[in-house]
């Protein structure tokens, strides 16, 4: 007989401490709220204070508890220190929520060095080490965990239309990590899992769309998906009901691109 109750599925996260990156707009903003109203204890980190703060102050208005954190992905010291300051402040972190991320923006043969390594490094270089810390101390101590990377559905579908190689190859390597950070620790029992989003109302977008035009027009629904749609597969992935689910990549595009 099974002791697993009928449904199997809740969105409880009391007592758990939650890491989410770029929450001072679009989807980590949502992200962040969604955890806190679900009684996770959330560390909402990125680089402008002003935009921590009021996320803060939101958050704890609405009884969730929270602790805003300046964080700088391109910077392995900036990403360690903030991880310490949630843990110190928080406790261990058992979800972790890889969402911050830059568009390169650039056709590939004008890209400047610049450019090209704050991309790496916010997108893939700066989740990879992330993880990593964030796992070091649930195989210590023997906990459990959720990681859940932000990818993109560019990760499979490029179009030659818009300057998008680089973040295209950064976003299929953040699948790839996915699925062997899930292989690695699945003896720990940390779960490993990766949301492709189509194009999804956010700061990034807009500015895509401010440079080429409407491209909703072209989709099967005709619409711009808003964050909160996103909200359910997140919740799977780091509730006990996806206890078996790891290394897989969900996409949620609305139909939007080929498959």
């Amino acid at each position: 007989m099974s002791d697993y109750p009928l449904p199997n599925i809740s969105t409880d996260l009391t007592g758990q401490v939650a890491f989410v990156t770029g929450t001072t707009s679009g989807l980590g903003r949502r992200f962040a709220k969604v955890l806190a109203a679900c009684g996770a204890r959330v560390a909402i980190t990125g680089r402008r204070v002003e935009r921590l703060n009021a996320l803060a102050e939101e958050i704890r208005a609405s009884g969730g508890i929270c602790e805003p954190i300046v964080i700088d992905m391109t910077s392995r010291a900036s990403i360690r220190e903030a991880l310490a300051k949630a843990q110190e402040t928080l406790g261990t972190v058992q979800i972790l929520v890889n969402n911050a991320g830059i568009p390169d923006a650039e056709r590939a043969v004008k890209m400047s060095d610049e450019l090209t390594d704050a991309v790496f490094d916010t997108n893939l270089i700066g989740p990879w080490v992330l993880s990593c810390e964030v796992a070091k101390p649930l195989i210590e101590q023997g906990l459990s965990g959720r990681i859940v990377n932000i990818a993109s559905v560019a990760a499979f579908n490029i179009s030659g239309a818009i300057a998008s190689t680089l973040y295209s190859t950064t976003k299929s390597a953040v699948v790839r990590m996915t699925e062997s950070h899930a292989v690695e620790w699945a003896r720990n029992h940390i779960n490993v899992n990766c949301i492709a989003p189509g194009a999804f109302s956010s700061e990034m977008m807009d500015g895509m769309l401010s440079r080429v035009g409407d491209i909703s027009q072209g989709f099967p629904r005709k619409r711009i998906c808003d964050p909160a749609q996103m909200d359910s597969t997140l919740l799977f992935l780091v509730s006990p009901a996806s206890e078996c689910v790891t290394g897989t990549v969900i996409k949620i595009d609305d139909g939007q691109g080929p498959r």
